[in-house]
């Protein structure tokens, strides 16, 4: 039975992770240092769970240029002159269908540092583990009406913060529901990742499709 890990990102704190079983079980609960210590926290995760699935609630990568196209009055339009460019595909799909207020992903020399700490969990990970990225606030408003999905918990490493532990629990959750088949990923047109959802979207909008290869 395969474990699914999910990772809150932070950069002023600690980084909550949450492993659950299949069943939907808290195996276990942690915090990771976001500056040194990280890759061997996540080393030690990878060894101690050799079939895990990882959900990281951060962008997986920075954009390489200012994003082109924008979604207005539901259709795709070339960005303006006045717009920023921030944001990738997977973050308008999002944002296009109210799921969530998206933080948008800027140029890699503009991007936070919380968003920099998810870079290097991306960077770690990807090429040893199914790594997804996720996005907490929008799993919570698709499982709103959806009671048969569970977790059973234990409040064990909670206290730091709790919230942000139940993101990470949230961030396995949704993982373990798209390798049931249960859920999707969206975006990618744009070469710059998908964000995994525990649900289907409940309608296509036209959004879902990039308007050109990257």
């Amino acid at each position: 039975m395969a474990h699914f890990i999910g990772i809150d990102v932070q950069e002023r704190r600690d980084c909550p992770f949450a492993v659950l079983d299949g069943r939907g079980r808290l195996v276990e609960s942690g915090w990771l240092p976001p500056k040194q210590g990280l890759e061997a926290g996540l080393d030690r995760l990878c060894r101690d769970y050799p079939d895990a699935h990882f959900g990281v609630d951060a962008p997986r990568q920075p954009l390489r240029r200012p994003r082109p196209w924008y979604w207005r009055a539901r259709r795709w339009q070339r960005r303006r002159p006045a717009d920023k460019g921030q944001g990738r595909h997977c973050e308008v799909v999002i944002a296009a269908h109210r799921l969530a207020n998206p933080q948008w992903t800027p140029l890699r020399g503009e991007a936070r540092d919380w968003m920099r700490v998810g870079f290097r969990i991306f960077d770690t990970l990807s090429d040893r583990r199914p790594t997804h990225e996720v996005f907490p606030s929008a799993a919570y408003r698709q499982l709103r009406d959806a009671p048969a999905v569970r977790a059973s918990l234990s409040f064990e490493a909670f206290q730091p913060g709790p919230k942000d532990m139940l993101d990470a629990v949230v961030a396995a959750l949704t993982v373990r529901e798209l390798d049931a088949g249960r859920g999707v990923e969206v975006g990618g047109g744009d070469g710059l990742g998908t964000i995994a959802l525990p649900r289907p979207l409940e309608q296509s909008l036209g959004v879902e499709t990039w308007p050109e290869s990257p």
